[in-house]
């Protein structure tokens, strides 16, 4: 990721310069008589610091009568808007000037100086990890669906895996409630947060308190490196409104939700039954959690991989529409930020490019296992914790390009253990008077049973996780929330629990 946090110059012409931002956005000056000619929008409108990947209620009935289901290929390539607009214009062949007026939409910022140099390793070189985030940034047109949030928002975070082979990817979705620990960010303002867990949308909010997309990005990327190991090579990000203006442009989108949904933070009221959405009630339809299956961010997950499906068959049906497609790929590109790298039509349409060729059984889409943190914190009924070490297992083959099937990591998430069911001895092996007690107090935290500390033989450098015979998943499970904590069996430990020897390595606060 590199060059500087601007909008392209062009054909379109900018009203400032992209460091120049009010509140997350850019000023517009005008348009290109290019986009004139052709209709397109001319308000101006500005591509936000994250957009809103996400979606949707159960869409089942989003697909045409008599019409084929998307390919999996399909909804990846319309779930990244800056991608989708790209494979469309390959398809339909418009003409170089639309090209120039789109390029000119897409704004970039740079996030490099502010991630710091405390960053993971590329394991799988020629590989790419591209985070995806949704964010529903409270102003101007977007204010009423919030109240006291003087901040941008985050709803939808996922990391796309493009392997160095280009035969297969993966799209590893993140709950929003993941209770995760977020490090230290800066946060705009010239201040810097202090390392803590909360929930992982936090991470956005937090670098975008002064509305700076490029700090709320560091953060969210700083964010998922530090709780998965994998490096993040570029980010992308669609507002609300862009969102909308998508689905409008395509004359709204048809969905049949089973039962009627009522979700007032959603700004949603929809009879049960099939019927077109646009506008602001689609865009309350992609928002929709609370009013409709069962209320959860996990249930929301699978419900928008349904909608994009409606979406990417209805835009590749517009392709002969010259009105339609413009008016897509005209909310597509000016709702879109991303790193300089790939902040133009170019070097998005080679991304899609290299995602067209990936067979559609191939493209996997997948959740970080997780389960609700009431099981090992019992009052707090609202946030998820990613189930170890099924989570790291996942991180682990992703960053040393692995392919991972949704039955192989089905198959591995059954009957989980949580961590309320590790029982954990504490010896101090750093030197350092005290740290088994703030390690074990952060273990708490975490939701374990900590029987006991006391201080190691012998000083020791590395970390490590040991444990009797019995013990072998519980132990699996401490290890998968510490970095770079080695486990083996010991004949010797003690019975009955698992037994963690905290190294120089390991600093209290670095506790997924």
């Amino acid at each position: 990721m590199g060059g500087s946090g601007r909008r392209r110059s062009g054909a379109s012409g900018t009203g400032q310069g992209g460091a120049g931002r009010s509140g997350g956005g850019r000023g517009r000056g005008g348009q290109s008589s290019a986009g004139r000619a052709a209709g397109g929008p001319s308000d101006g409108r500005r591509g936000r610091a994250a957009g809103r990947g996400s979606a949707a209620g159960r869409a089942a009935g989003a697909r045409a009568a008599g019409g084929t289901r998307l390919t999996r290929r399909g909804r990846i390539v319309v779930w990244g808007a800056g991608v989708s607009a790209l494979v469309l214009l390959g398809v339909g062949g418009v003409g170089a000037w639309i090209y120039e007026d789109l390029n000119n939409n897409i704004t970039s910022a740079d996030v490099d100086d502010k991630l710091g140099g405390d960053r993971p390793e590329n394991l799988s070189p020629g590989s790419k990890n591209i985070l995806v985030v949704g964010s529903d940034s409270r102003e101007g047109a977007n204010a009423k669906y919030g109240k006291d949030l003087t901040t941008m928002q985050s709803d939808t975070l996922m990391v796309l895996h493009v392997p160095a082979n280009r035969k297969w990817a993966t799209v590893v979705s993140f709950p929003r409630d993941s209770w995760v620990r977020i490090p230290a960010c800066a946060k705009g303002d010239g201040s810097t947060s202090d390392p803590h867990h909360f929930k992982i949308n936090e991470a956005f909010a937090l670098g975008g308190s002064t509305g700076e997309v490029a700090s709320a990005a560091a953060c969210t990327i700083k964010t998922v490196e530090a709780n998965t190991g994998l490096r993040i090579d570029h980010f992308m990000s669609v507002d609300f409104q862009g969102f909308k203006g998508m689905v409008d442009s395509l004359g709204g989108i048809e969905v049949c939700p089973k039962q009627a949904i009522h979700d007032e933070k959603a700004k949603l009221d929809l009879d049960a039954g099939c019927q077109t959405v646009a506008g602001e009630k689609a865009l309350g339809y992609v928002r929709a959690r609370y009013g409709v299956g069962d209320g959860s961010d996990i249930g929301r997950i699978g419900r928008q991989q349904e909608f994009m499906d409606a979406l990417a068959k209805k835009a590749k049906s517009k392709l002969t529409s010259p009105n339609a497609l413009y008016g897509f790929l005209q909310s597509a590109t000016k709702s879109l930020t991303t790193d300089p790298d790939l902040a133009g039509i170019q070097p998005l349409y080679g991304l899609a490019d290299e995602l067209k060729g990936v067979p559609s059984d191939r493209l996997v889409f997948l959740t970080v296992p997780n389960y609700p943190r009431e099981a090992d914190v019992p009052t707090d009924k609202a946030n998820v914790v990613w189930q170890y070490p099924q989570a790291s297992d996942l991180f682990t083959s992703l960053a040393r390009d692995r392919e991972v099937s949704k039955a192989q990591l089905t198959a591995r998430t059954k009957n989980p253990v949580y961590a309320s069911a590790v029982r954990v001895q504490v010896l101090n092996a750093t030197g350092v008077q005290g740290r088994a007690a703030a390690v074990a107090e952060k273990l708490r935290a975490a939701g374990f049973s900590v029987v006991g500390t006391g201080n190691a033989p012998r000083t020791s450098a590395t970390t490590t996780v040991s444990y009797p015979a019995g013990q072998e998943r519980q132990a699996a499970v401490l290890a998968g929330w510490l970095p770079k904590a080695g486990s083996g069996r010991d004949a010797s430990a003690q019975a009955g629990c698992v037994t963690l020897v905290v190294g120089q390595d390991l600093e209290a606060d670095a506790l997924k």
